[in-house]
This record gives structure tokens, C-alpha cells and sequence, in this order.
């Protein structure tokens, strides 16, 4: 039970980063051009761009674990 409860925990806070950046992006662009909204641009950017790399990662590492142990991609 434990572990179901760990796991719905890390992926709610998935859900919630992984939404977060793509809204402050949309609604910058979005919105009309005001130069005061410009920290829209880089708080949607500073949160949605270490989302994907690190997922990125992730999934590299996880191909490379299969490799070495042989199981199938």
C-alpha cells in the first residue's frame, strides 16, 4: 500500500510540473504584447525546459539498463 500511495504521489507532482511551464508559455503568447509580461516567457521556459530533459534522461538510462541487462525494447 505503501508503494501505490508513493506512486500516486510522484505522479500528481508529474502531472502538476508537467502542466505548469506549457500554461505560463500559452498564456504569454497568448496575451498581447505587454512588456511587463515578459517573466511569463522565462518561468514557463525555467520550469517546462528541466521537465524535458531530465524525462529525456530518464528514458535514455532506462534503454541503456535495458541493453546491458538484454531485455527487449
Amino acid at each position: 500500500m505503501a508503494t501505490l500511495r508513493r506512486y500516486i504521489v510522484i505522479q500528481l507532482m508529474v502531472f502538476v510540473i508537467g502542466i505548469v511551464g506549457p500554461i505560463f508559455l500559452i498564456v504569454f503568447f497568448a496575451s498581447p504584447s505587454d512588456p511587463n509580461a515578459k517573466w511569463g516567457f522565462w518561468v514557463g521556459f525555467f520550469i517546462r525546459a528541466p521537465a524535458l530533459l531530465i524525462s529525456r534522461l530518464v528514458s535514455w538510462v532506462d534503454d541503456l539498463w535495458c541493453r546491458a541487462i538484454g531485455a527487449g525494447v
